[in-house]
Parts: C-alpha cells; sequence; structure tokens
C-alpha cells in the first residue's frame, strides 16, 4: 500500500501545528522580555549590603555534622545581602535576618552611588525589618505596588544584590507567582519564587516592575530574625507588602525607635487550639491593656474593629498588622451580653511579665482541698508572713477593698477578697499569677500545729534565683513522708546500686517500667511512636499511678555528650526518689536537630507518656551543646508542655519570647569557661534576663564543652525538685 497519504497526513499536522508553536514561541519571548524589563526597572532601588564581624553562627553551636550547617542555629554567610531604598534622605530597608550576627560594620551601595557605611536606625521586630541610614542624598525611591491589588497568580520575581550593583547589570532573579496573600497572621505575601539569604531583604516584584514587597524569612510559629529561615529555597517565600514597609518606614524615621508588635495581654483558654473553638480569655496577664480596660476571665473575643472573630486563628489574623499604641475596637459576649470596648491602646511586647513569688514549695499529690505548705523559701514573702511547713493555705486573693491603690497607669486589681482553693495547687498558680510582685495578698491558713484558722497577708515579689538549701529541702515530696529529710542520699553524678524495693503487687506492675528501648510487641525493633520517632524511656521501678511524675526530655547533642545508657545511669536514683520519668526521642536523622521537628517530637512524647501519672508543672527539656539548643527552641515553642528548660553549652538561636502569667518558663542555664560559644552563652542569658525570666546561670571553671560536674549536677537536681514553686 502507498505510504504517501501517512506522509501528507504529517505534512498537514506539522502546518497546523506551526502556527501555535510561533504562537508559544512568540509568548516566551514576550514573557522573557516583560521580566528582564521588569528586573531593570527595579534595579535602581536594590541596595548591596555588606557586613563584618559579629558572629559567624547565628544561635549555633560548634558541634554540627561536617560540611553542613547545623540546626536549629543559621551560618551567616560572607557575601553581600540586599535592602531597598524607601526614602530619598538615605533610608534602606532591609531584612532583619541580615543582622541576626550583629555586625560590627555595615556598609550599602546605592546603584550608581559610592559606597557609604551606614547605621542601624531602628527593627520592626512585628514584620522583622531593619532600618539603616546612609549619608546619601536624592535617592530614587520606588513605586509600590498596591496591596489591594496583589491577586494570587500574578507573576512575580525575587530580585536581590550579589556583587555587582551596577544599575545596567540586572540583579539575582528567581521569578514565580503569588501563591498566597495575607499569611504570617495577615501581614504578608506568598511566593513560590525562590526566596533565601542570597535575596533577603530585596524587593518581591510585579511584571510591571512596580515592587510589591521586601523579602524575608517568616513563620507563623516564631518571631525571631531567623524564623522561617529553615523553608528557604523550597518554594514557600514570604514578603511585606511594599505599602506596609514604607507606613512602617516612616514610623521608625520619625521616631527613631523600634517598632512592635501591638497585643490586648490575655491568654485564651484553649491558646493551643487554633480553629475550631470561640476565642474565650484564660488568663489576664498583669499590667496589661486587658486587666486596665477590664477583661476579665470567660469573655469571649466576637469582633475586632467590626470584624467577626469565631477562632484564636482570626484574632491573630486580625491583630498581627497592628503595632503598639495603635488603637482597636473591642467588642466581647459576657454573660449572654454584648460588650464593647472602644479604642482600646494595644501594649507592646516588651511589657515584660516579673513571675510572682510567695516563697512556697507545695506538697504533690494531696487530694484535700487547698495546698499544704511542703517547704518555705528563706527571707520569702511566705516567711514573713508567719506561713511554715505543713501549714495549709485555704484561700487566697487581693486585700479587701479598700486595700492599696495600684501605681499609676498599672490598673486595678483583681476583685478583693480570698477565693477558696479547691482545685489544689493548680488552682492556687492560676490565682497568683493575676497579681504583679509588690501586690498584696490576703491568704487563709489552716495551721499544722492544732488546726487553728487564721488570715495572714505577704506582699509578693519577683521570683528568686537562689535554690534551697540541698540538706533542707524535704524530700521526697509526696505526703507520706513530705516532711522529712532524704533518707536517700541524692545522686553524686553517676551509677550507683539502689536500695531494694519491696514488691510491687500486679495493679503497679501493670505499665513498663525500667529502661526501656525495645518496642514491648516486638523486641527486635527500637521503642518507636506512632509518628515514627525511636526514643527510649526511663520509668522508676518503683512507679506508682497514684503519684505525679515530673518529666526530663532529654535531646541528645550531635556529637559528643552522654549515651543513652549513661544518662539513665546518671539520673536513674533521682528519677527514683523524686518521682521523674525520663524520656530521650532521637533526632530524625541520628544527628542534627532541625526546628521543625519540635512539633513531632511534642507528639511523640504526649504518646509515651499518656499511660503514665504526669505532673505539668514539671516536665523540662534538657540538652547539651545543639541538643541543648533545641531545649531552648522547644521552650519557647511547645509552651504547653514545657516548663522549664537545662542546658549545658548551648545557645538561643531564636528571639526570646515573653514571660506569659499563665504558662510559667524557667531556666537553668550552664557554661564551660572555656567554651568557645561562652560570649554567646552569656549573650543568652542576658536576653532571657531582659524577658524577666527566673534564670539559674552556672559557669564551669575548666570546662568545655563537657556535661556537667558532680557540684552543678547536685544543683540541677534541686531546681528540677523545686520547679513547681509558688
Amino acid at each position: 500500500m502507498p505510504r504517501y497519504p501517512t506522509l501528507f497526513a504529517v505534512f498537514g499536522l506539522t502546518a497546523l501545528l506551526a502556527p501555535a508553536a510561533r504562537a508559544q514561541g512568540d509568548a516566551n519571548d514576550a514573557t522573557e522580555k516583560a521580566l528582564k524589563a521588569a528586573s531593570l526597572k527595579a534595579a535602581p532601588y536594590i541596595a548591596k549590603i555588606e557586613t563584618a564581624g559579629g558572629r559567624g553562627m547565628i544561635g549555633g553551636g560548634g558541634d554540627g555534622p561536617p560540611g553542613r550547617p547545623p540546626a536549629p542555629g543559621v551560618r551567616k554567610g560572607v557575601g553581600p545581602t540586599s535592602g531597598v531604598v524607601v526614602d530619598k534622605s538615605g533610608y534602606v530597608i532591609s531584612s532583619a535576618f541580615n543582622f541576626a550576627n550583629k555586625p560590627t560594620d555595615i556598609f550599602v551601595t546605592v546603584p550608581g552611588r559610592e559606597r557609604k557605611v551606614a547605621k542601624i536606625v531602628a527593627n520592626d521586630t512585628s514584620r522583622m525589618l531593619t532600618l539603616l541610614k546612609v549619608d546619601l542624598t536624592d535617592l530614587p525611591v520606588p513605586e509600590a505596588f498596591p496591596t489591594k491589588d496583589v491577586k494570587v497568580g500574578q507573576w512575580t520575581l525575587a530580585l536581590g544584590r550579589t556583587l555587582d550593583p551596577e544599575t545596567s547589570k540586572a540583579p539575582s532573579v528567581s521569578v514565580g507567582i503569588v501563591s498566597a496573600t495575607g499569611r504570617i497572621h495577615g501581614k504578608c505575601l506568598q511566593t513560590d519564587c525562590k526566596v533565601s539569604p542570597v535575596n533577603y531583604g530585596g524587593p518581591l516584584v510585579a511584571v510591571d516592575g512596580r515592587i510589591m514587597g521586601v523579602l524575608i524569612p517568616a513563620s507563623t510559629s516564631g518571631d525571631g530574625e531567623t524564623a522561617g529561615v529553615e523553608w528557604y529555597d523550597s518554594g514557600i517565600g514570604f514578603a511585606v507588602p511594599m505599602e506596609d514597609v514604607f507606613a512602617s518606614a516612616k514610623r521608625m524615621i520619625a521616631s527613631g525607635k523600634d517598632l512592635r508588635r501591638g497585643v490586648v495581654g490575655f491568654i485564651p483558654q484553649t491558646a493551643g487550639e487554633l480553629y475550631n473553638v470561640p476565642c474565650v480569655v484564660g488568663t489576664v496577664a498583669p499590667e496589661s491593656v486587658a486587666l486596665k480596660i477590664g477583661l476579665k476571665p470567660g469573655d469571649r473575643i466576637t469582633a475586632i474593629d467590626g470584624a467577626k472573630v469565631e477562632n484564636y486563628s482570626q484574632l491573630q489574623h486580625l491583630l498581627g498588622p497592628k503595632y503598639e499604641a495603635d488603637a482597636i475596637d473591642l467588642t466581647v459576649e459576657r454573660d449572654g451580653k454584648e460588650v464593647k470596648f472602644d479604642k482600646v491602646v494595644l501594649g507592646g511586647t516588651n511589657v515584660t511579665f516579673a513571675q510572682p513569688f510567695l516563697g512556697i514549695l507545695p506538697m504533690r499529690d494531696d487530694n484535700e482541698a487547698g495546698v499544704e505548705v511542703r517547704f518555705v523559701y528563706p527571707k520569702s514573702p511566705a516567711e514573713a508572713a508567719g506561713i511554715k511547713a505543713g501549714d495549709r493555705i485555704t484561700k487566697l486573693g487581693a486585700v479587701a477593698a479598700g486595700g492599696p491603690v495600684p501605681p499609676k497607669g498599672k490598673g486595678p486589681l483583681p476583685p478583693g477578697g480570698p477565693t477558696a482553693i479547691t482545685g489544689g495547687r493548680a488552682q492556687m498558680v492560676q490565682l497568683i499569677t493575676r497579681f504583679s510582685p509588690g501586690i498584696e495578698v490576703e491568704l487563709e491558713l489552716k495551721r499544722k500545729d492544732g488546726g487553728k484558722v487564721e488570715t495572714v497577708k505577704a506582699k509578693l515579689a519577683a521570683i528568686v534565683e537562689d535554690l534551697p538549701e540541698r540538706d533542707k529541702l524535704p524530700y521526697p515530696a509526696t505526703k507520706e513522708k513530705a516532711l522529712e529529710k532524704p533518707a536517700v542520699p541524692m545522686p553524686k553524678g553517676g551509677p550507683q546500686p539502689k536500695k531494694d524495693e519491696p514488691k510491687k503487687d500486679d495493679e503497679k506492675n501493670k505499665l513498663p517500667v525500667g529502661f526501656l528501648t525495645k518496642d514491648p510487641k516486638d523486641d527486635t525493633k527500637p521503642l518507636t511512636s506512632l509518628t515514627g520517632r525511636e526514643y527510649w524511656m526511663y520509668v522508676p521501678d518503683n512507679y506508682d499511678k497514684n503519684r505525679s511524675y515530673g518529666v526530663i526530655l532529654w535531646l541528645h547533642a550531635v556529637k559528643g555528650g552522654l549515651a543513652p545508657k549513661d544518662m539513665k545511669d546518671t539520673w536513674e536514683r533521682f528519677c527514683d526518689q523524686a518521682h521523674f520519668i525520663m524520656i530521650g526521642p532521637k533526632s530524625k536523622n541520628g544527628t542534627a536537630w532541625t526546628p521543625n521537628e519540635s512539633e513531632d517530637v511534642v507528639n511523640a512524647v504526649n504518646e509515651a507518656l499518656k499511660p503514665y501519672t504526669v505532673d505539668r508543672t514539671r516536665i523540662v527539656a534538657h540538652g547539651m551543646g545543639l541538643g541543648g539548643q533545641m531545649a531552648l527552641y522547644m521552650g519557647f515553642t511547645a509552651r504547653d508542655l514545657i516548663r522549664g528548660v537545662a542546658v549545658s553549652g548551648a545557645v538561643l538561636g531564636i528571639n526570646a519570647k515573653d514571660n506569659l502569667p499563665a504558662q510559667p518558663l524557667s531556666f537553668f542555664i550552664v557554661a564551660g569557661a572555656q567554651d568557645t560559644l561562652l560570649k554567646d552563652i552569656e549573650e543568652t542569658r542576658d536576653k532571657l534576663k531582659e524577658k524577666r525570666f527566673p534564670i539559674i546561670y552556672r559557669e564551669i571553671k575548666n570546662f568545655g564543652k563537657e556535661y556537667l560536674d558532680q557540684k552543678t549536677l547536685d544543683e540541677l537536681v534541686v531546681w528540677l525538685d523545686s520547679l513547681d514553686r509558688i
């Protein structure tokens, strides 16, 4: 059969497809030309920023895997970064990430102008922007693409300056689209362009050359300079809308002061649930805007500036873009009625909360009404009020009406008159965190000797950084022998023989105890959570389901440190005596920790501990080196779980968050005097002190990156056993 018809068919199809191919080529050419034109149009406004000095590692440690930046620390690149001109008088704005290493010198080159020394004017700590000033005038200022006109699917270019600042040369370019708007609590655009430290601080540009925003790393779960940097080049990038950048710069130029996120000052009843429940006030922070305007626990937030609020996520989205001193109209539902608060001036996130301190250790596993006192701190408000070990606190409240007036601007005191304590120490903690240091409270006591009921007053202090004397600390802290001295010495830093324990009955032996490393259903497999994370546990052999157990969450070092068996041997005796469970999850790759493992670790720990009786006031993240850095990270990102952080040779890799009254957090920081990170560890200590967190800091002479010496270990176990102080 002749093949000509087939050939004609092929030629005919080619003729039909040719116009489509030409159209496709024309479209590609047009797109390429438009993108190049947009890049060149934006180029004159993009400054090259160079820094010198400062730390090479932002929040990092020195024991990461070879050839790879350890996580959650970030290695600061040595190349230039980017900024955008925002005012003709020499003001350039950039990402705060570019200065997180605290450089000693900053240099800025605007296209066509000479290189100049720059100084930091102020920081926008809400949108993580830094404003720089250089000695230049008549700079070109870009046109902002209107935020209201930004649509999902629009072409975008992520631009940055690398080595050549010449206007005639295009900056580095990454092309993508707008993938979402209103991200990071309403503050950012999202793009699938490759966004990384190369272009942090550079512009996100529309296809017509106008600037949509300034590129930054960002995350909904963190707010530091490095938050979100782990997503770089992933197709998830963020930019602060340019209109907001100009507004922020204008404020900072006018005041020369940092801008902070605006807050009302309360914690929802269900802060961990973002979407499925109404936003109901749980705790009102002392010295907060919420306290001043009279917001009360139980109030349901229903609207902000007329916009409906149905859950906590919507509240964050509406408040996220606001700054300190901005005003909002707030509507709540109280006892079935609508209550409006007009023109509420927001406070700032720098209003730090100092944890109030009465000066007692409470009895644990106590089912009677009130709180029995286990120990009274010397020179504390409790001692001054005459409270003694064995007394039972049955009521607590502010002094009755007619008592002291709060300082000017501090708002009203919580309602006067003592409240009966029927919910034990958890209720007492909730009551006392309503107050600030310096406030006088009234307590009703039932005396240990004779059962006499008395009322005393105590002026609360800020929580102390002193530890109880080891030999005076009643131990163990349980009902049967709580007021006796320890019958067995505390651990001495290494494995020791244990006293024989009486045989437990079958009921107490139902749960696995001892050093657990294998799956009880298949001892050929390691102990693994439902999420696939491996871990080990030590549950005291004398475990009793009727007692509550604290938890030591051990986050291993990347290299060095102690193996699981060594940790178990070191801590076994203390765990048995003070009723602690120890759990050691393994990082996903077995070496470095990454910030995005935090949630999975929390889930694995909660799953593993679910069968056991856990004391939620004594859960501590403990680690060494980069494991310690991960512990610090989790202290702030898993605050519904962690109540204490104890670390050795670790640096805080994120900004310290605020001290929250309903989620008290304490720190035990250890540094080796010969550790190369000593100055960074001291800076971590100082950052935490600025936020008024209670800290025990110890520097060990002749130590570098070792774990702990005997003296410091002894102090750490006392700190652990007194973590539930009130």
